[in-house]
């Protein structure tokens, strides 16, 4: 048996976030998922997974059900698969933001970057005008990235506002491209430097997940694999699971 695995999100408005919990934990129990969902005033994060049909059913209620009356009808999703639930169990969390920058007045509703499809991403990277910018933390990106990505070298997303405001300057670096996981950072990324004066932010639609998707791996210019935040540790081409990543990251932290 198989597990398929759903990585979603979204921006939109959920000011009753606080009593959306509830019911979508209901939800999920009966479905019998697991995973971690995060909700927040801005929207929905997280990654779920359990069998087919009921991931399916998941999301069908978020799209079209009266659980959020229409508002998730543009969910952000990567569906991939696990040989073993990669989940314990199942976590549903109130948080002031869905993905943390530590600043709540930026919104990806009023201003976001140019999203770039998977497709068009690697002529993007060949454009010598361009400064490729990973938007993960350290540890990401010592796992892989796209070859002379600029590592910001975080330890925790919201860093990113110090790491910008010191090393770039929007008079200087015109063009920036930039990616994360599941497409979420980049969101939060782009609106914070569109309103720090950078004219040109485009960032990857779907993020890597998306691009080790849609991509052959022969037309790849991407290195290594990307960590996945559960029990599957990292995803390579294809989406499939990376044998004994578990290892490979060990033997990183005992490196260092």
């Amino acid at each position: 048996m198989t597990f398929k695995v759903a990585a979603l999100y979204q921006f939109a408005s959920l000011q009753d976030y606080v009593e959306l919990k509830e019911p979508l934990k209901a939800l999920c129990v009966g479905l019998g998922l697991k995973g971690t969902l995060l909700l927040a005033p801005e929207g929905i994060n997280g990654t779920i997974a359990g069998e087919r049909d009921a991931i399916d059913a998941f999301i069908e209620e978020l799209r079209n059900g009266s659980l959020f009356g229409g508002r998730l009808d543009h969910l952000e999703l990567k569906f991939s698969t696990a040989v073993a639930m990669p989940f314990q169990r199942l976590k549903v969390r109130l948080k002031k933001e869905i993905v943390t920058i530590g600043d709540t007045s930026i919104d990806p509703t009023r201003q976001v970057g140019s999203y770039v499809e998977a497709q068009d991403w690697n002529s993007l990277l060949d454009d010598p005008d361009v400064v490729v910018l990973d938007t993960r933390n350290q540890f990401e990106v010592e796992m892989g990235t796209f070859e002379g990505a600029l590592d910001p070298q975080i330890a925790r997303f919201s860093e990113f506002r110090d790491f910008v405001r010191r090393r770039l300057d929007p008079k200087t670096h015109k063009k920036i491209a930039m990616f994360c996981t599941g497409g979420i950072r980049c969101e939060k990324a782009s609106a914070f430097m569109l309103s720090e004066g950078f004219e040109e932010v485009y960032h990857l639609k779907g993020g890597i997940l998306k691009y080790l998707e849609a991509v052959p791996e022969k037309e790849s210019l991407w290195n290594g694999s990307c960590f996945v935040f559960d029990e599957r540790v990292a995803l390579g081409h294809g989406l499939a699971e990376v044998p004994d990543a578990m290892g490979t990251l060990a033997e990183r932290a005992d490196d260092e």
